[in-house]
């Protein structure tokens, strides 16, 4: 059996025959949208909905509760200026130190203009990531909206949700959660802990594309949240041309402003369908076992793991730390050129093996990381 060592699906997720699949669907989207006719729409709308409708089984929501988004940070933008001023203004918006750092670029932006304060939970002196208590503790009443990243992107670190959820109802705050590390990996449900809010993308285990981002917005919160980008999507009837009686959709609809891009939503349709064809326990569970030899190999090298070791405590990745001495751009052009392809952030190897790496691949990569270090 060929090694397959691609560790990236922290990054960009694969499957076997992705190339195949999403060349097949553009090239029906471009017979499609390429035919001089009216078939276009009638086409290319139910499609975003099937999309739209699979990533709803991952999340078990509701129907109206799910629309498509270009990114995490677009959703969630989305999101922010949708809500009740009361909801933000003069309150406190909570993150981590460890969310990805797109999100926290936006918060830093919108926070003077919107009226609330800005709080970072910081991590601790040497650690990896932000703990679990830190984040409770800086948690008070005081907080109005808080932002939960379920797996960090440079430790594979995964917060107990539940507790977190239970904490943020004691103190009347929002609650929304970024799932990107984990969504189609770790089982997630937007009911148990119930959020008002998730965000994801479908890059990374789902391997879907680019730009194939999702919102949720619990049904208790849409009827409250009025989006500032609205347009004709925006309504229950999109056909309405009469601009003296717009009203904005009763559902997640709301959220879809002008005319909706599809194609990043069309191209991720056949992963998310191969995603939905499988079995989940066994993905899970493959790579469990992979990534229980990485661990092995991490000790035998005597490399610092940044990962908790704890599989209730981490999404499905391994993150090492580098000695400061090896630069890890070396490093990662050494292992790709023997095979092995992984990414650095700073000193930080990361390691996610997914459906195509194999048991061989980890052999591969425990092969090549000695001489990669030795740079």
């Amino acid at each position: 059996m060929t090694a397959q060592a691609y560790f990236l699906y922290h990054s960009i997720g694969m499957y076997p025959g992705k190339a195949r699949d999403i060349a097949a669907r553009m090239a029906d989207f471009a017979m499609v949208w390429g035919t001089p006719d009216d078939a276009q729409w009638a086409d290319i709308l139910p499609a975003r909905a099937h999309f739209i409708d699979l990533w709803r089984c991952i999340l078990n929501a509701a129907p109206g509760s799910v629309t498509t988004c270009e990114s995490v940070t677009q959703g969630f933008h989305m999101l922010l200026q949708a809500l009740p001023s009361a909801h933000l203004a003069g309150k406190t918006v909570l993150v981590g130190a460890d969310c990805f750092p797109s999100n926290h670029f936006l918060l830093q932006s919108m926070a003077a203009r919107h009226g609330f304060a800005l709080k970072t939970v910081p991590l601790r002196q040497g650690a990896a990531h932000v703990e679990d208590e830190d984040f409770l503790d800086a948690w008070t009443p005081d907080v109005g909206l808080a932002l939960l990243t379920w797996v960090s992107s440079t430790t594979s670190h995964r917060i107990n949700l539940r507790a977190m959820v239970a904490h943020g109802r004691r103190m009347g705050s929002l609650i929304g959660v970024d799932i990107t590390q984990a969504a189609g990996l770790i089982p997630f449900d937007v009911h148990a802990p119930e959020v008002d809010f998730t965000l994801s993308t479908s890059l990374k285990w789902m391997c879907g594309t680019p730009g194939a981002g999702i919102l949720y917005v619990s049904p208790r919160l849409i009827p409250h949240c009025h989006p500032e980008c609205a347009g004709w999507f925006s309504q229950d009837n999109p056909f309405n041309w009469d601009i003296t009686r717009f009203a904005f959709a009763p559902d997640i609809r709301r959220f879809d402003s002008g005319t909706p891009g599809v194609v990043a939503a069309l191209a991720s349709v056949p992963a998310l369908e191969w995603h939905a064809a499988q079995n989940h326990a066994a993905l899970l569970a493959q790579n469990r076992h992979l990534t229980a030899q990485i661990l092995d190999l991490a000790d035998s090298l005597a490399l610092p793991v940044l990962t908790p070791r704890a599989e209730d405590q981490r999404g499905g990745s391994v993150m090492l730390r580098l000695p400061d001495v090896t630069p890890a751009p070396q490093v990662v052009a050494n292992l790709r050129a023997g095979g092995v392809i992984t990414d650095a952030r700073g000193q930080t190897l990361r390691l996610s093996p997914g459906i195509l790496t194999t048991a061989e691949g980890v052999q591969l990569l425990g092969q090549k990381l000695p001489s990669a270090l030795r740079v």
